[in-house]
Parts: structure tokens; sequence; C-alpha cells
């Protein structure tokens, strides 16, 4: 929830209401009404929380974007897709799922990289970042928030054009 978080703090948009097994917050970015969400159930079971809000609030699926980390990603790389189907990930499958398998939506992956030697994914994507992957992890959070910017003000189209990483992370 980390590109959540930052991006609710920059824009001055606070997750306080609980909906839908959510934490919700409205506001605005560059001028346009957003809605921004923390499913409070399990990974897994994100699509019991994300279908329900989305149909509440009437919202088009080509106007969701669903943010989440990535371990087919090297740590800290983005890509921003306009649709695309789960890979792998069990919350984007429940997410699919609760749109009637639609894949119809935007989806922001972010990089964290594979487990090394024998740790379990469980953990790993539990275990905290050391100093240098936390500084990498912050840079490439801010490009996030750029590119949740482009595609709330200019559409995701436009951002995929331009806010795709090529770089390799360092880490």
């Amino acid at each position: 929830f980390e590109m959540i978080d930052a991006i609710a703090e920059v824009e001055g948009i606070k997750l306080k209401a609980v909906q839908h097994r959510a934490l919700v917050g409205k506001g605005e970015i560059g001028g346009a009404q957003v809605l921004l969400a923390k499913p409070m159930t399990f990974v897994n079971l994100s699509g019991q929380s994300v279908g329900p809000l989305a149909a509440s609030y009437h919202i088009p699926l080509q106007q969701i974007l669903v943010v989440f980390d990535d371990m087919d990603l090297e740590f800290a790389v983005m890509r921003l897709l306009p649709k695309g189907g789960h890979g792998g990930h069990n919350g984007m499958k429940s997410i699919i799922q609760c749109f009637k398998d639609s894949r119809e939506f935007p989806r922001l992956r972010i990089g964290i990289g594979r487990p090394p030697g024998s740790m379990s994914p469980q953990v790993f994507v539990l275990k905290s970042f050391n100093k240098t992957e936390r500084e990498v992890m912050d840079i490439s959070i801010a490009h996030g928030m750029n590119a949740i910017r482009k595609v709330v003000t200019e559409g995701i189209d436009k951002a995929v054009s331009t806010c795709n990483q090529t770089r390799k992370s360092r880490v």
C-alpha cells in the first residue's frame, strides 16, 4: 500500500472511511475526482473489496487503476498497462473474477523481484526493504505517483506511452 499512502499524502487525500472491506478516501488529483482504496481483505481476496466498491460508485473498468507488487518484475521497475491478465498474482486473479473475468482495466505493476535462495514467496513479500532497497524503491514510488497523476489527468494511453521504465534497478 506504499504507493497509495504516498499519493494520498501528497495530494491531501485522507483514507479514513471503511467501505466494502476497504479503507477509502475521496479527493482530487489534478482537478479530477478520485477514490483511493486499500482493500482490507487478504491479498488473494482483493476482488471482494474492489468489485463492490466499483459497483457502488458506478466506476467503469477503464477508470480503475489497480496498483500491485509483482515478483515477475525486477526490483523497483514499474509497468503501466491498459489491460492484461493476472500473471499468476492471486490478488489480480480475484479482481479479474469479480469483474466477471474481464481484464479490461489498467494496472500499475511494481517489481519486487524474486525471493532469494529458498525463501518462501509469502515471507519475501512481507519483509522490509534494506537501506539501499528503500532508497531505490522511494525513487520508484515517486515515478509511480507521476504515472498515477498522468493516468488521471491525461488518460491511460498517454500515460503508458511515457511512464514505463526500461532501466535496470541496480539493487
